[in-house]
């Protein structure tokens, strides 16, 4: 399902990305990577595995002292059948996101 209007992810006062494109899959608004915010990701070495959309990658935030630890996920190769969140980025833990 493919979301229209604008949508924000909020961490700490911080907006981490804002898109009117965003994917909606299980309840979860991905975002278009290239409208994440860089200066606060960090690198992560977690991987998780979806049964149907397939390997996934973290990024922890960091910023004004305060920390998230794998925050962010996305799908860099994802399965046959999950190609709408290929490009993107989720969010869960303390991050919000309003629509």
């Amino acid at each position: 399902m493919v979301h229209s209007g604008p949508v924000k992810a909020i961490w700490n006062d911080l907006v981490l990305a804002e898109s009117d494109d965003t994917v909606v899959v299980e309840g979860r608004h991905y975002f278009p990577r290239e409208s994440l915010r860089d200066d606060v990701l960090r690198e992560s070495a977690t991987h998780t595995t979806c049964p149907w959309k397939g390997l996934a990658s973290y990024y922890s935030l960091a910023a004004d002292g305060a920390d998230s630890r794998d925050a962010v996920w996305f799908y860099p190769e994802p399965k046959a059948g999950a190609e709408a969140v290929a490009g993107r980025v989720a969010f869960w833990k303390d991050v919000r996101v309003e629509a």
